[in-house]
C-alpha cells in the first residue's frame, strides 16, 4: 500500500488567467507575484493571460486551458468580488464537474484574519473540470500570496494525487 501523500511535492503546469478592464501585461502586479510563488515552488507556468470582465471571453479561456493538455492546474485572478464587473465565479462556475467548497470556505477564514469582515465579500472558489484543478482567487496582491502560499502550493500535490487515483 502507498503512502497518502499530505504533502507530496510534484512539480506540475499551470494557467493563469487575470481578468481585468484595466491592467496591461506591465501593470499585471498580481500576475507577477503568482508567476513568481508557482515558480518558485518547482511548477511551470504555461500559459498567464488577460481577459477583460467579459464572462463570454472568461468561460472560453478557461475552455481553452482546458483542452490544453500542457495545463494541469488553472488559477484566475480577478473577478470574484460582488460588484457588478465580478464575473469570473458566474462563467467559471457551470464548467466545474465538482466545487471544492472548503477551498473557498478557508480562504475566506484566513482572510478574516487580515482583513476583517470583509472577507465576506470574497467569492473565491475552486472545483474540478476535465481531470484539472481550478481556483478562482480574488485579484488583489495579497489575496493571491494568501491563496497560493497558505492553501494551493501546499497541498496541489496531494490534490492531484487524489484526482488522479
Amino acid at each position: 500500500m502507498s503512502e497518502h501523500p499530505t504533502h507530496k511535492k510534484t512539480p506540475t503546469t499551470f494557467a493563469l488567467i487575470v481578468t481585468s478592464d484595466t491592467r496591461t501585461e506591465r501593470e499585471d502586479e498580481t500576475g507577477r507575484i503568482a508567476v513568481g510563488l508557482i515558480e518558485g515552488d518547482g511548477h511551470k507556468v504555461v500559459s498567464h493571460t488577460i481577459i477583460p470582465n467579459n464572462e463570454e471571453k472568461i468561460r472560453a479561456e478557461v475552455e481553452r486551458m482546458l483542452l490544453d493538455d500542457s495545463v494541469a492546474v488553472i488559477v484566475t485572478s480577478g473577478g470574484t468580488g460582488i460588484g457588478a464587473k465580478d464575473k469570473t465565479v458566474a462563467a467559471v462556475t457551470p464548467l466545474m464537474e465538482k466545487e471544492m467548497i472548503g477551498f473557498g470556505e478557508l480562504f475566506r477564514r484566513i482572510s478574516y484574519d487580515e482583513i476583517g469582515g470583509a472577507a465576506i465579500m470574497s467569492r473565491a472558489t475552486a472545483g474540478v473540470a476535465r481531470g484539472k484543478l481550478i481556483f478562482c482567487l480574488p485579484g488583489s496582491r495579497n489575496a493571491m500570496k494568501v491563496a497560493l502560499n497558505k492553501i494551493i502550493l501546499p497541498n496541489v500535490g496531494h490534490m492531484q494525487w487524489e484526482l488522479n487515483r
